[in-house]
């Protein structure tokens, strides 16, 4: 298949709230009680929320930035690239990279709503979440029909308003939650427990996937406290592992035989040998761990129930024949720095030699799409608007030129992944 003959829908992406967000979005009593942004004195944008600054604003949103000037400081909205804030820009940037549909995860409040779990006042906190997600789902999905997957943030500290959360969001067309990839991290009940059984239940009956993203548990894995920055980064996608461990072994998907759940950022690469393991492990030891999958193997379970998804992952896809084809999903991670913006195709082309141009297909869009009941060819007029080469016609003239920060904010970036490091260490989230 040609490149521009491909369509591409990314499940993982990532939104840096705009400091407008909860304008006019919640009851007076609310109102003052809300998040907003304020500037610290070295020029940083940071949100504030009941007296604690949250300092990474744009936890490396880095798009548009030279490769040597990544990081993981907190920045100025004016430092940023406007498509990882602006509704409009942000689809210009998604034409210019071919992308069609864009899933965005959460930046302040955390991949799972963590900010407004630790609100005191729950009455509070569910104000903040239900006004988080209509803001998410109305305007920043809603405006620009067929683009994109919402994907709402949780009201995780009981499971019941969770539920009726889920539900309220599906009804208005919202088929994905966020959350953690291990709630035990968090504080909360792991999913070996029945607590989480309300949310599953209605993400069930509501046809929602269930996204762990990497990093939702608010732990960053760090192997040592003088661990350079590289083994963070190598180990965070392949962590993913553990919540897969989790699911499996859990009663969850065997209990609940709709349920969906992806693994966000995760990879694929690693899944032949996990399933070739836990295969191997229910039948050496079932019979004294007591675990019991009746006719199934743990293989076909996880296969049944587990999204995978990945941005580059050659081997991944060598290793085809070891997958479900009908749970692999494609992720461009705009606009952090693994993102492959502005040349995603070109980039997954390589990968992609060799299929089928059903399999590319299903890992570019099609599972996607059918995974979250999403239907963009119905919204945008057919498959033929909606391909990189018609996305890219239409965004002819924008600028995707890389542009250097001020000397100052570069110098700035090895003190903070320090800092971050140490953080992670210490048992302080940062994420």
């Amino acid at each position: 298949m040609e490149i521009d003959q491909m369509v591409m829908v990314s499940v993982d992406d990532h939104v840096v709230e705009p400091p407008d967000l909860f304008d006019g979005r919640l009851a007076s009593k609310y109102a003052d009680l809300a998040p907003r942004c304020i500037t610290n004195e070295d020029g940083s944008d940071a949100w504030l929320y009941e007296g604690q600054v949250l300092p990474n604003v744009a936890l490396n949103a880095v798009a548009g930035r030279p490769r040597e000037e990544y990081g993981l400081e907190p920045t100025s909205f004016d430092q940023l690239r406007p498509g990882c804030y602006d509704i409009h820009e942000r689809v210009k940037d998604m034409d210019a990279n071919g992308v069609l549909g864009s899933l965005c995860f959460p930046s302040f409040p955390q991949f799972c709503g963590q900010l407004f779990a630790r609100t005191e006042d729950k009455d509070v906190a569910l104000a903040m979440v239900r006004a988080y997600n209509d803001w998410h789902v109305d305007e920043w999905c809603g405006s620009y029909p067929g683009r994109f997957i919402p994907c709402p943030i949780p009201a995780i500290w009981d499971p019941e308003v969770m539920a009726a959360e889920i539900r309220r969001n599906a009804a208005k067309g919202a088929h994905a939650v966020t959350f953690s990839e291990n709630p035990s991290k968090l504080g909360w009940p792991s999913i070996h427990s029945d607590h989480w059984d309300p949310v599953w239940r209605a993400c069930s009956e509501e046809d929602v996937v269930v996204c762990m993203h990497i990093g939702s548990s608010s732990q960053l894995v760090v192997t040592s406290p003088d661990a350079p920055m590289d083994c963070l980064i190598t180990l965070q996608p392949m962590n993913i592992v553990q919540a897969a461990t989790d699911l499996v072994w859990s009663p969850v998907l065997r209990a609940f035989p709709d349920l969906k759940v992806a693994l966000s950022e995760g990879g694929i690469g690693w899944i032949p040998y996990f399933l070739e393991r836990i295969d191997y492990n229910y039948d050496r030891h079932h019979a004294w761990t007591g675990q019991d999958f009746g006719a199934e193997r743990p293989s076909q379970v996880f296969n049944r129930h587990v999204l995978t998804c990945f941005i580059d992952d050659k081997f991944g896809i060598a290793s085809r024949d070891f997958l479900d084809m009908d749970n692999v999903m494609w992720e461009c991670d705009y606009p952090h720095s693994d993102s492959t913006w502005p040349e995603a195709p070109e980039t997954l082309a390589p990968s992609l030699a060799g299929l089928t141009d059903d399999d590319i297909d299903r890992i570019t869009h099609r599972n996607a799409m059918h995974h979250f009941h999403y239907d963009p060819f119905a919204v945008l007029g057919g498959r033929e608007q909606c391909t990189v080469g018609a996305l890219r016609a239409r965004a002819v003239g924008h600028d995707t030129a890389l542009r250097p920060r001020s000397r100052e904010g570069v110098a700035k970036r090895g003190t903070l992944a320090t800092d971050l490091l140490s953080a992670a260490t210490s048992g302080r989230s940062e994420d």
